[in-house]
């Protein structure tokens, strides 16, 4: 969730977009080499998707754990556990390689958690809904603008803006969960805030990356067996 895969958003067009961001070359619609781990790029059985699915299974758990007790230090530990397995999962790719499975399991993990944890505390009345609301219109268009721009075997790393409004979302909803602040709502819901405009302003890159070209493959490059869109 805040350190991530690098497989996360995608967009078509724009500075740095690669059709092949693990290996040269590109068409072929694979996500890398195959690595000596034995994985390769349609592989389903990973350790970092098994790490993933943990996280998405545990998504609907949270979200009751957040309505019943908000405020606590047992919800709060299982929010960072989950949220910091973000960096491991994403750890776990880099050593093994990335997978297309991969590619969208992990930011889905993120979102279902994020958004998950947030409508809980607006459920609650910890969150007003428009802020709520404004993230997860972003992130849900930005989903399906990842899985349009999958289809055409073009993806771009994440923004490091967009890393660092992941992080701020999950820093809003912790303000909450932590015993130590959440006696100030004042401070997630500035801390929410932030992350709405981080959220409207990485959002508003990718739509206009959209636009431009793509950029041509370097001079160097020769195509290879094993290179894809990511």
């Amino acid at each position: 969730m805040t350190g991530g895969t690098g497989e996360g958003e995608v967009a078509i067009g724009g500075p740095g977009v690669s059709a092949s961001a693990n290996s040269a070359g590109a068409g072929t619609g694979t996500v890398g080499p195959v690595t000596p781990m034995g994985y390769g790029p349609t592989a389903l059985a990973t350790p970092a998707n098994a790490l993933t699915m943990v996280r998405l299974l545990a998504a609907p758990i949270l979200v009751v754990m957040v309505l019943q007790r908000p405020t606590s230090w047992l919800t709060c530990g299982v929010w960072t556990g989950l949220a910091g397995t973000d960096g491991i999962d994403g750890w776990l790719a880099r050593r093994h390689g990335t997978t297309r499975s991969g590619a969208f399991l992990d930011p889905l993990a993120d979102k279902f958690l994020v958004l998950g944890a947030m409508f809980a505390l607006v459920a609650d009345h910890r969150f007003s809904w428009i802020p709520v609301t404004i993230i997860a219109f972003r992130e849900v268009a930005i989903s399906l603008y990842r899985i349009a721009a999958a289809r055409h075997g073009v993806s771009v790393p994440a923004r490091f803006l967009a890393k660092l409004k992941t992080l701020v979302q999950a820093l809003a909803v912790g303000a909450v969960l932590l015993p130590v602040t959440g006696s100030h709502p004042q401070l997630a819901v500035g801390t929410l805030w932030v992350a709405v405009v981080l959220t409207v302003v990485t959002g508003t890159q990718y739509l206009r990356d959209a636009r431009r070209p793509p950029a041509p493959p370097p001079l160097d490059a020769a195509p290879g067996p094993g290179s894809g869109w990511l």
